[in-house]
Protein backbone atom coordinates (compact mmCIF):
# COMPACT_ATOMS: atom_id res chain seq x y z
CA UNK A 1 0.00 0.00 0.00
CA UNK A 2 1.57 4.00 -0.60
CA UNK A 3 1.15 6.83 1.50
CA UNK A 4 -1.58 9.23 0.32
CA UNK A 5 -1.70 12.87 0.84
CA UNK A 6 -5.06 14.34 0.56
CA UNK A 7 -5.60 18.07 -0.43
CA UNK A 8 -7.92 19.71 -0.37
CA UNK A 9 -9.19 22.30 -2.88
CA UNK A 10 -8.16 26.14 -2.47
CA UNK A 11 -10.78 29.28 -1.39
CA UNK A 12 -13.81 28.82 -3.84
CA UNK A 13 -16.75 31.03 -4.23
CA UNK A 14 -18.10 31.65 -0.65
CA UNK A 15 -20.83 33.60 -1.79
CA UNK A 16 -22.30 30.65 -3.75
CA UNK A 17 -25.79 28.98 -2.95
CA UNK A 18 -25.75 26.33 -6.01
CA UNK A 19 -22.98 24.00 -7.24
CA UNK A 20 -22.09 25.63 -10.44
CA UNK A 21 -21.53 29.03 -8.55
CA UNK A 22 -19.37 27.46 -6.24
CA UNK A 23 -17.19 25.39 -8.16
CA UNK A 24 -14.50 27.97 -9.11
CA UNK A 25 -11.38 29.16 -7.45
CA UNK A 26 -11.36 32.68 -5.09
CA UNK A 27 -8.15 35.14 -6.08
CA UNK A 28 -7.28 33.63 -2.54
CA UNK A 29 -8.09 30.47 -3.97
CA UNK A 30 -5.43 30.28 -6.70
CA UNK A 31 -2.59 32.26 -4.59
CA UNK A 32 -3.56 29.28 -1.53
CA UNK A 33 -2.78 26.83 -4.45
CA UNK A 34 0.65 27.98 -5.96
CA UNK A 35 1.79 28.94 -2.04
CA UNK A 36 1.03 24.81 -1.53
CA UNK A 37 2.83 24.20 -5.09
CA UNK A 38 6.28 26.32 -3.76
CA UNK A 39 6.22 24.52 -0.34
CA UNK A 40 6.16 21.11 -1.59
CA UNK A 41 8.96 22.13 -4.04
CA UNK A 42 11.19 23.65 -1.41
CA UNK A 43 10.80 21.21 1.54
CA UNK A 44 11.23 18.80 -1.19
CA UNK A 45 8.24 16.26 -0.71
CA UNK A 46 8.64 13.24 -2.69
CA UNK A 47 5.48 12.10 -4.43
CA UNK A 48 5.41 10.27 -7.96
CA UNK A 49 1.20 10.52 -8.86
CA UNK A 50 -1.57 12.92 -9.04
CA UNK A 51 -5.19 12.47 -8.79
CA UNK A 52 -7.99 14.98 -8.70
CA UNK A 53 -11.69 15.02 -9.34
CA UNK A 54 -13.42 16.59 -12.19
CA UNK A 55 -14.71 19.64 -10.66
CA UNK A 56 -12.92 22.95 -11.84
CA UNK A 57 -11.91 24.08 -8.63
CA UNK A 58 -10.21 20.66 -8.42
CA UNK A 59 -8.43 20.96 -11.62
CA UNK A 60 -7.48 24.85 -10.95
CA UNK A 61 -6.10 23.68 -7.66
CA UNK A 62 -3.70 20.79 -8.70
CA UNK A 63 -2.56 23.15 -12.02
CA UNK A 64 -1.51 26.05 -9.52
CA UNK A 65 0.41 23.73 -7.78
CA UNK A 66 2.45 23.27 -10.54
CA UNK A 67 3.63 19.67 -9.54
CA UNK A 68 5.05 18.76 -13.01
CA UNK A 69 3.02 15.42 -12.32
CA UNK A 70 0.45 14.13 -14.84
CA UNK A 71 -2.68 14.31 -13.35
CA UNK A 72 -5.15 11.31 -13.74
CA UNK A 73 -9.12 12.96 -13.37
CA UNK A 74 -11.67 10.57 -11.56
CA UNK A 75 -14.70 11.43 -10.87
CA UNK A 76 -15.31 9.37 -7.76
CA UNK A 77 -12.97 11.89 -5.99
CA UNK A 78 -15.73 15.17 -6.54
CA UNK A 79 -17.34 16.41 -3.61
CA UNK A 80 -21.08 15.16 -2.03
CA UNK A 81 -23.37 17.81 -3.43
CA UNK A 82 -24.01 19.66 -0.38
CA UNK A 83 -26.32 22.64 -2.06
CA UNK A 84 -28.13 20.44 -4.06
CA UNK A 85 -28.86 18.14 -0.74
CA UNK A 86 -29.90 21.39 1.34
CA UNK A 87 -32.22 22.64 -1.13
CA UNK A 88 -34.04 19.08 -1.29
CA UNK A 89 -34.10 19.05 2.53
CA UNK A 90 -35.29 22.86 2.54
CA UNK A 91 -38.12 21.84 -0.19
CA UNK A 92 -38.84 18.40 1.50
CA UNK A 93 -39.07 18.97 5.36
CA UNK A 94 -38.67 22.76 5.30
CA UNK A 95 -35.69 23.30 7.06
CA UNK A 96 -34.16 26.34 5.68
CA UNK A 97 -30.28 26.56 4.03
CA UNK A 98 -28.22 28.88 6.43
CA UNK A 99 -28.17 32.31 6.06
CA UNK A 100 -24.94 32.86 8.40
CA UNK A 101 -21.95 30.95 8.90
CA UNK A 102 -22.33 30.25 12.47
CA UNK A 103 -25.72 28.30 11.63
CA UNK A 104 -23.41 25.75 9.08
CA UNK A 105 -22.32 23.81 12.25
CA UNK A 106 -25.59 22.35 12.92
CA UNK A 107 -26.78 22.31 9.37
CA UNK A 108 -24.17 20.14 7.42
CA UNK A 109 -25.15 17.46 10.55
CA UNK A 110 -29.12 17.45 9.55
CA UNK A 111 -28.30 17.36 5.74
CA UNK A 112 -26.11 14.07 6.11
CA UNK A 113 -28.41 12.49 8.46
CA UNK A 114 -31.43 13.12 6.07
CA UNK A 115 -29.22 12.05 3.05
CA UNK A 116 -27.80 8.71 4.82
CA UNK A 117 -31.59 7.92 6.07
CA UNK A 118 -32.51 8.05 2.73
CA UNK A 119 -34.87 11.03 3.22
CA UNK A 120 -33.81 13.43 0.32
CA UNK A 121 -36.67 12.36 -2.74
CA UNK A 122 -33.96 13.20 -5.73
CA UNK A 123 -30.90 13.16 -4.28
CA UNK A 124 -27.92 12.66 -6.96
CA UNK A 125 -26.78 10.04 -5.34
CA UNK A 126 -27.36 7.33 -1.98
CA UNK A 127 -25.28 8.14 0.88
CA UNK A 128 -24.15 4.45 0.68
CA UNK A 129 -23.23 4.96 -3.03
CA UNK A 130 -21.19 7.62 -2.39
CA UNK A 131 -19.12 6.34 0.39
CA UNK A 132 -18.74 3.60 -1.88
CA UNK A 133 -17.30 5.30 -4.21
CA UNK A 134 -14.27 7.22 -2.45
CA UNK A 135 -13.95 3.98 -0.32
CA UNK A 136 -12.87 1.98 -3.72
CA UNK A 137 -11.35 5.00 -5.20
CA UNK A 138 -8.66 5.18 -1.98
CA UNK A 139 -8.17 1.44 -2.03
CA UNK A 140 -7.38 1.44 -6.03
CA UNK A 141 -4.53 4.65 -5.61
CA UNK A 142 -3.51 2.90 -2.33
CA UNK A 143 -3.03 -0.46 -4.15
CA UNK A 144 -0.36 0.97 -6.63
CA UNK A 145 2.91 1.94 -6.20
CA UNK A 146 4.16 5.57 -5.27
CA UNK A 147 3.37 8.43 -2.83
CA UNK A 148 0.19 9.98 -4.56
CA UNK A 149 -1.65 13.22 -3.69
CA UNK A 150 -5.25 14.03 -4.17
CA UNK A 151 -6.76 17.16 -4.71
CA UNK A 152 -10.37 16.86 -4.04
CA UNK A 153 -12.96 18.58 -1.38
CA UNK A 154 -13.62 18.59 2.08
CA UNK A 155 -16.37 16.65 2.49
CA UNK A 156 -14.82 14.13 0.78
CA UNK A 157 -11.54 14.24 2.60
CA UNK A 158 -13.68 14.05 6.05
CA UNK A 159 -15.61 10.87 4.89
CA UNK A 160 -12.46 9.43 4.13
CA UNK A 161 -11.12 10.19 7.26
CA UNK A 162 -14.47 8.80 9.31
CA UNK A 163 -14.54 5.31 7.43
CA UNK A 164 -10.96 5.00 8.43
CA UNK A 165 -11.78 6.10 12.12
CA UNK A 166 -15.32 5.18 12.26
CA UNK A 167 -16.72 8.47 13.03
CA UNK A 168 -20.51 8.82 13.83
CA UNK A 169 -22.17 11.06 11.44
CA UNK A 170 -21.35 14.47 13.97
CA UNK A 171 -17.89 13.91 14.25
CA UNK A 172 -17.74 13.50 10.31
CA UNK A 173 -19.97 17.07 10.29
CA UNK A 174 -17.41 19.08 12.40
CA UNK A 175 -14.11 17.48 11.19
CA UNK A 176 -15.51 19.03 7.50
CA UNK A 177 -15.94 22.34 9.06
CA UNK A 178 -12.67 22.07 10.69
CA UNK A 179 -10.79 21.68 7.26
CA UNK A 180 -8.66 24.48 5.81
CA UNK A 181 -8.22 24.99 2.08
CA UNK A 182 -5.41 23.33 0.92
CA UNK A 183 -4.50 22.03 4.04
CA UNK A 184 -2.66 18.52 3.96
CA UNK A 185 -4.44 14.73 5.34
CA UNK A 186 -1.79 12.17 5.21
CA UNK A 187 -2.59 8.54 5.08
CA UNK A 188 -0.13 5.93 5.92
CA UNK A 189 -0.50 2.43 5.65
CA UNK A 190 -0.22 0.75 9.13
CA UNK A 191 -0.81 -3.18 9.23
CA UNK A 192 -2.47 -3.42 5.92
CA UNK A 193 -4.76 -0.64 6.79
CA UNK A 194 -4.62 3.60 5.57
CA UNK A 195 -4.28 5.21 9.22
CA UNK A 196 -4.65 9.37 9.21
CA UNK A 197 -0.94 10.61 10.09
CA UNK A 198 -1.61 14.25 9.39
CA UNK A 199 -4.72 16.21 9.43
CA UNK A 200 -5.10 19.96 8.66
CA UNK A 201 -1.52 21.12 8.21
CA UNK A 202 -1.12 24.13 6.05
CA UNK A 203 2.70 25.08 6.78
CA UNK A 204 2.43 27.12 3.26
CA UNK A 205 -0.34 29.62 5.42
CA UNK A 206 1.37 29.41 8.52
CA UNK A 207 3.49 32.45 9.03
CA UNK A 208 2.84 35.69 9.64
CA UNK A 209 2.33 37.56 6.37
CA UNK A 210 -0.31 34.72 5.30
CA UNK A 211 -1.74 34.34 8.75
CA UNK A 212 -5.24 35.71 6.89
CA UNK A 213 -5.43 33.90 4.52
CA UNK A 214 -6.01 30.65 6.29
CA UNK A 215 -9.49 29.98 5.29
CA UNK A 216 -12.29 26.96 5.59
CA UNK A 217 -15.54 28.98 4.06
Amino acid sequence: MSTITLIRHGQANSTATDEASYDRLSDLGHEQAKWLGDHLRDTRAHNTRLFTGTLQRHIETADGMATGLAPTRDARLNELEYFTLANLMEQQHGIPFPTEQPQFIDHLPQVLKHWRDDKLEGAPETYDQFQSRIRDALKEIAADTGPALVVTSGGLIAHVIGQQMELSIEATARTAIAIFHTSMHQLHPIGGHLSPVLFNATPHLDTPSRNLSKTNI
